[in-house]
């Protein structure tokens, strides 16, 4: 057997922080018997594409799935991230070799187009209508769970400013998550053999969101008890982690080869996204101040966001279907744009910015000629790195070009043409950026609200072999290895993967 658990979003900052005041004894005890790998993660660029790569071992510019709403140049609209197929994660193949798979809450996963032998289960620890869908293989599998530990909590996320006994409620919500991937475990696991146990703890990912530090709270109602309790959340969180790893590893079976790994990290928010729209309406429309009516450019999703309470947007996202939710939200995304006028646009992000030409040829109504792409990529790079913040310090990084890393892959067609890099200062509390040439923009509202955000790095794997040994590889280490991993020690074919086992059997 091959268990893998997946502390899923794990700072490399806090990790290193609890390891050293001994806060996490288990992984610590891991880290001591194995060998630890840190990832190359392209597609942490793309932080929502690194699950797909992840799960599958296919690259991001092969799957193209890089955002939970996505454009699609086809229909000249966005979509819900389910509208557009995905790799089949690694599991599918080894059910076509006989197989079987235990898996618990595979973040941003779907069901299985093939049902693999085995049990799956997602959005069992917690329940998230965009990330943490409910579903489960054989049918029946979560009702069996409920009965035992009572439902999955809700942890749907509304972008915005949030209120302290709103973040007290998450708090034990998140505490309680981490034991309930070991319950599932003590249940299920006994149910075996299984080939492949694949357990992710996504408390650890939804916590570096919303308590990497309480810089998004609504001072109201945060007196110093509820300071001090909430600002040790993620401390907490992660320690509920590993002491739900170490429950896990202890009822192992002593042969089983082991792998803890994180896909992506987490650290302070920088990111400066929600205004993308609107600094890209001025590089491209200077002097125009439409209030976001014209060309599209800036009318946003951010605006109406900021427009309407956090609480009503809750309430009304909870009152209709989820998979009405879904749409609404991607109908909203890229309202009233005139396509006509539209060269460029500031495509849905919450993290680094992501920008899409309206390229003739590519999407439905495109007006950009191929010939014209290169020029206004220019001009869009050049106008974006006027813009500051109001200290003078530089707003952007970089922006980079897609095609020159990720051109050449089967579904490269799907992503940006452009990544925007924001400067690595906390933006929680960012009220505007400015430029000499286009003037100021200003936020609307607080954004999404997150105090931690994804990195660019900080992948990693940690090996712990039983029965198998250590590979030796000629490169570093990547992501799309684990899903190798897996397909090698389980005798499962390769084909469509570009990783390399860290593990031989």
């Amino acid at each position: 057997m091959l268990a893998i658990l997946q502390f899923d979003a794990a700072s490399a900052s806090a990790l290193d922080r609890l390891l050293g005041a001994g806060r996490l004894p288990h992984l610590a005890a891991l880290r001591g018997q194995g060998r630890w790998h840190d990832l190359d993660a392209p597609a942490t660029q793309f932080a929502a594409g690194a699950q797909h790569t992840l799960y599958s071992g296919v690259p991001v510019e092969d799957h193209g799935l890089f955002y939970p709403f996505q454009w699609d140049p086809a229909e000249q609209r966005v979509h819900y991230m389910g509208h557009f197929d995905a790799p089949p994660p690694v599991w599918e193949a080894l059910g076509r070799n006989g197989s079987r798979t235990l898996a618990v809450d595979p973040y941003e996963s779907r069901p299985p187009a093939e049902a693999p032998p085995g049990t799956l289960v997602c959005g069992w620890q917690l329940h998230d209508r965009v990330v943490l869908q409910e579903w489960d293989e054989p049918a029946g599998t979560h009702r069996r769970l409920e009965r035992l530990f009572g439902p999955p909590q809700p942890v749907d996320e509304v972008f915005g400013r949030h209120r302290a006994n709103e973040m007290l409620d998450l708090r034990r919500r998140l505490l309680a998550a981490p034991g309930r991937v070991a319950d599932a475990y003590d249940v299920l696991g006994d149910e075996g053999p299984f080939d492949l146990v694949w357990l992710t703890f996504c408390a650890a990912h939804v916590a570096g969101h919303q308590f990497f530090d309480l810089s998004q709270l609504d001072p109201a109602g945060l007196d110093d008890a509820a300071t001090t309790l909430l600002g040790r959340t993620l401390d907490d969180v992660y320690a509920a982690v590993d002491a739900a790893i170490g429950r896990v590893v202890a009822a192992l079976p002593d042969d089983a080869d082991l792998m803890v790994i994180s896909p992506v990290g987490m650290e302070v928010n920088t990111s400066r996204a929600d205004l993308l729209p609107e600094m890209l309406r001025a590089v491209l429309a200077p002097g125009v101040d439409d209030g976001g009516r014209a060309g599209g450019l800036s009318r946003s999703i951010w605006r109406l966001r900021a427009a309407l309470p956090t609480g009503l947007r809750a309430k009304v996202a909870g009152a209709l279907p989820e998979a009405a939710a879904l749409e609404l939200t991607a109908r909203l995304e890229m309202r009233g744009v005139d396509w006509t006028t539209t060269k460029a646009f500031a495509h849905p992000a919450e993290n680094q910015g992501y920008i899409r030409l309206n390229r003739r040829g590519r999407e439905r109504d495109g007006i950009v000629a191929p010939e014209e792409a290169e020029a206004l990529m220019d001009e869009i790079a050049a106008g974006l790195a006027t813009f500051t913040d109001l200290d003078g310090t530089p707003a952007v990084a970089s922006v980079e070009r897609v095609a020159e890393r990720f051109g050449h892959g089967e579904r490269a067609d799907l992503l940006p043409d452009l990544v925007v890099r924001w400067n690595d200062r906390p933006a929680t509390r960012l009220e505007a950026v400015r430029s000499e040439v286009y003037g100021t923009v200003h936020r609307h509202g607080v954004g999404s609200g997150r105090s931690g955000n994804h990195t660019e790095g900080d992948a990693w794997a940690l090996v712990v072999p039983a029965s198998g040994r250590h590979a030796e590889l000629n490169r570093h280490p990547c992501l799309e290895d684990v899903a190798a991993t897996v397909a090698a020690m389980a005798g499962a074919p390769t084909a469509g993967m570009t990783g390399e086992p860290l593990l031989l059997a």
